[in-house]
């Protein structure tokens, strides 16, 4: 099974450029996780006959938002919106509002295992958001994947907005202190390992310098001065079907490009 992800940074952007269309051509998913969609679903022509469509978008008009191309012939079991699966989790909104209402997380279960696919907030360039992010939103979403885990092992895929190591992005020393790559948002992603996932590309490649994301900034990807900030996760149990984990810097269309993993389904 190829499962994909991509940040497209405004899905109807995306396609008026033509590029949604000619990556699902090309790369022909049999899932596609997609965040930062700033559109509700009756906002988007969207026709791809071969896929079913999952969205949860932000209530917040043109603002974050996730969804997920599902291809025809695969069982979707249950779809869940935020925490509602698990009611008793609980993030209290900040300044910015509620992140819960923001359309950051989706999930998916299938026979096999859940997905997920999240678009965790930006700390922003101030900081103003970190907080959140490391006493509320990172707690809040380990203990989700824990929870997701003991009923069956978990995909979790999307924009995380934290390089994890200093060989996930160009410039660690110049970004000790900035959004992305503060101590607290780097042990975030220390809880989710420690939460039995696997950072997949880094498992299978765990040397490589390679980037999901660029600022618009100074030519930053023509140069290739990026950062990391883009994962799929797998349960332990599942890495023995770990067959590959790719990023395609050379597909445009946002300041992200595409990841995936391909597991193996028997």
């Amino acid at each position: 099974m190829r499962i994909y992800s991509w940040n497209v940074n405004g899905i109807r952007a995306v396609m008026r450029k033509g590029e949604l269309e000619k990556f699902l051509a090309y790369e022909n998913p049999d899932i596609l996780c997609l965040q930062e969609t700033k559109a509700n679903r009756d906002q988007v022509e969207v026709d791809f006959g071969d896929y079913v469509e999952y969205w949860n978008s932000a209530k917040r008009p043109g603002y974050a938002g996730t969804a997920i191309f599902v291809r025809n012939g695969i069982k979707i079991l249950n779809e869940f919106h935020d925490f509602e699966k698990y009611p008793e989790l609980k993030i209290e909104k900040d300044v910015f509002g509620d992140p819960l209402n923001e359309g950051r997380i989706l999930t998916l279960e299938l026979k096999n295992f859940f997905i997920v696919t999240v678009y965790v907030p930006n700390s922003k360039r101030s900081l103003e958001r970190l907080k959140l992010r490391e006493k509320l939103w990172d707690p809040a979403l380990k203990e989700y994947f824990e929870k997701l885990q003991s009923e069956k092992p978990v995909v979790v895929c999307g924009d995380f907005n934290a390089a994890h190591e200093e060989i996930d992005l160009a410039r660690p020393k110049e970004n000790m202190k900035n959004a992305g790559f503060t101590a607290e948002e780097r042990k975030g992603i220390d809880g989710f390992l420690k939460a039995g996932l696997i950072d997949t590309f880094r498992e299978l490649h765990p040397a490589e310098e390679r980037y999901t994301w660029w600022t618009h900034w100074g030519n930053a990807r023509a140069n290739n001065v990026g950062w990391r900030i883009d994962y799929f996760f797998i349960s332990e149990k599942l890495k023995d079907k770990l067959k590959s984990a790719e990023i395609y810097e050379s597909i445009f269309g946002s300041d992200h490009c595409p990841i995936s993993i391909e597991l193996e389904e028997k």
